[in-house]
């Protein structure tokens, strides 16, 4: 008798919501693995700035449009990611008609009316945005990351960011959102950053752990110590971009075809130490995302090693459960 595979959702439906981000193509190839394990939906790419709208006031939101109408035909909360990024964002939003560099009342207009207009159209159908993703500094002796909207708008962008999504729409809880969260120096600054914006009444909710991990690291004292210092503010924390490689950010191969046991034991454990964690902590966590579903499609079979294949996720290429999946949904004794 074939073993009955359990749903994630209602494994953790009295812990938080349990999410996976979707893109084009795996919002129909996952669609059954998305419907029956999730309940809530993260767009890979597709509300990024540069899809939303890749020409000034010509917006696109056929792609967002049929992701949230997905997840509201399947009873799916959607997380929107995200509206303020260095990265992939269109180059018009910096230059004038000129091409020269805009300038600053120009660009924080640029950066309200966008924010304005994709949250309005998703009020009360998106239940968190990602606000604001990846300020702060890598650098160990930088506070802010060196970018277009810091250099021509300056650090106010970051505040007038919430405050204009949460006009937008009040109801949705608003996340600033960041990688290396755990690692103890960056921590602080994502800390800093938080508690600055909470002092000046800033509406932000919650902190977002994207939480791209691997098999070595970050240890989970640092992630526990990153979950209790952000809630220390009173804020939600949501982990927004989970993944687990496989290999080391040190690790280089290309040869593998397949993990190994030894790569697979350690997944096991980490996502079974992971879970037990989160769950201990599930009065201050309101979701925890994972950045895909499936080993069949992961960013990470990219990144950072050219078009070698990653497993990072509970699910394999053939949407059947791993053995770490079966010790995520075992529930902690006592």
């Amino acid at each position: 008798m074939k073993k009955e595979i359990p749903r994630l959702k209602e494994v953790f439906k009295d812990d938080f919501k349990i999410g996976a981000a979707v893109n084009k193509w795996t919002l129909h190839s996952a669609k059954d693995l998305v419907t029956t394990q999730f309940n809530s939906i993260t767009a890979e790419n597709e509300m990024k700035p540069e899809m939303l709208q890749p020409e000034e006031g010509e917006f696109d939101f056929d792609y967002s449009d049929q992701l949230v109408s997905f997840a509201n035909e399947h009873n799916l909360g959607v997380r929107g990611h995200t509206l303020v990024w260095h990265n992939q964002c269109p180059n018009w939003m910096f230059k004038n008609e000129s091409g020269q560099t805009v300038d600053r009342e120009r660009l924080l207009k640029r950066m309200d009316q966008h924010i304005e207009t994709v949250v309005s159209r998703y009020v009360n159908q998106v239940y968190s945005w990602d606000v604001v993703n990846e300020v702060i500094a890598d650098e160990e002796d930088r506070f802010l990351r060196q970018s277009q909207w810091l250099e021509l708008a300056g650090e106010e962008f970051i505040e007038r960011a919430f405050h204009t999504a949460n006009k937008a729409d009040p109801n949705a809880t608003l996340f600033y959102n960041d990688y290396n969260e755990s690692d103890p120096i960056k921590r602080d600054k994502i800390y800093k950053l938080v508690k600055s914006l909470l002092e000046k009444k800033v509406p932000i909710h919650g902190v977002g752990m994207q939480a791209h991990w691997n098999i070595h690291t970050p240890s989970i004292e640092h992630i526990q110590q990153a979950i209790e210092l952000y809630a220390s503010l009173g804020l939600e924390v949501q982990i927004t971009e989970m993944d687990l490689s496989v290999f080391s950010w040190e690790d280089k191969r290309t040869d593998l075809l397949a993990p190994t046991k030894e790569m697979l034991a350690l997944q096991e454990r980490r996502y079974e130490q992971m879970f037990n964690l989160f769950r201990e902590y599930r009065d201050v966590i309101s979701s925890v995302t994972f950045w895909g579903a499936a080993d069949d499609y992961t960013w990470l079979s990219n990144f950072p090693v050219k078009g070698r294949k990653n497993w990072p996720f509970l699910f394999d290429e053939y949407f059947n459960p791993k053995q770490s999946f079966w010790k995520v949904v075992q529930k902690s004794e006592g």
